[in-house]
């Protein structure tokens, strides 16, 4: 019974990192489809100074996650310099990052901070990030290569 069980758990192991291998890379917050920020334009958030909503006739895959923009100008945009556009911290929350942690975003919750795009969980949570960004970006900078490939530190809403 027991080794029915160890090979039924190591065949289902087997079959979610074979899923992984094929989904969005481990450090970029994507759904299950792959969709980056939730379908939110990257690009946008410099050029309009707001989140706008991507469409699927506009899209790119940067380390392995789909990202949807509002025309084919930030498409291309973003092509020509996806590290540029694409959010920090593989579009997990940055404040959450200060705390090994990888949480999921809200898309309005955001800030361009020295020419790079950070989102947090919520707005409530952005607020405590923003009492020390400079500080809150350097903690995370420091924290995010120990926890980029790390799925444990990911919540369950992901």
């Amino acid at each position: 019974m027991i080794k029915k069980l160890f090979s039924a758990a190591a065949i289902t192991s087997a079959l979610l990192l074979s899923s992984l291998a094929n989904a969005a890379d481990i450090d970029a917050n994507a759904d299950l489809n792959d969709l980056a920020i939730k379908g939110y334009d990257p690009v946008a958030y410099f050029v309009d100074n707001k989140p706008v909503m991507g469409s699927n006739d506009y899209t790119a895959t940067y380390k392995n996650a789909i990202y949807q923009f509002a025309s084919a100008e930030h498409r291309d945009t973003f092509r020509a310099n996806p590290e540029k556009y694409a959010p920090q911290f593989g579009g997990f929350c940055a404040f959450g990052v200060t705390k090994e942690r990888k949480f999921d975003t809200d898309p309005t919750a955001w800030r361009i901070s020295d020419g790079k795009l950070y989102l947090n969980l919520n707005k409530n949570v952005q607020k405590l990030w923003q009492k020390d960004v400079s500080g809150n970006i350097a903690a995370a900078d420091g924290i995010w290569p120990d926890i980029k490939y790390h799925t444990d530190a990911v919540l369950e809403d992901r």
